[in-house]
């Protein structure tokens, strides 16, 4: 057995029909256009990496930046209402841990 449980004579006479339906010069030009297209593919793939290798090395010099959260609950008006589905929570508290009084909105 051969290749993909093709013999060797198998392979020959597809060969030969193959060399018979497009003949020698045909053959060439299709290999060659063959091999060019693989080429090209090869070279974009490997731009393709060092493309993903420069994000990768920015990305990683920027990760030791600090980003900070702006409140912006005073701005927008939603006063102790938190995002997300989270219980409402007092702004602030006194010195004994009660509730602050309500602000005004």
């Amino acid at each position: 057995m051969g290749i993909g449980g093709i013999g060797m004579g198998e392979l020959l006479i597809v060969l030969v029909v193959v060399l018979l339906i497009f003949g020698t010069k045909r053959l060439k030009t299709i290999g060659s256009d063959l091999g060019g297209a693989i080429k090209g593919f090869r070279s974009a793939m490997a731009d393709g990496d060092r493309e993903a290798e420069a994000e990768k090395s920015v990305l990683a010099g920027s990760a030791g930046t600090e980003v900070k959260r702006i409140d912006t609950r005073a701005v927008t008006g939603t006063g102790s209402q938190t995002n997300h589905g989270t219980p409402a929570r007092p702004e602030s508290s006194g010195p004994d841990g009660s509730e602050a009084l309500p602000t005004r909105r």
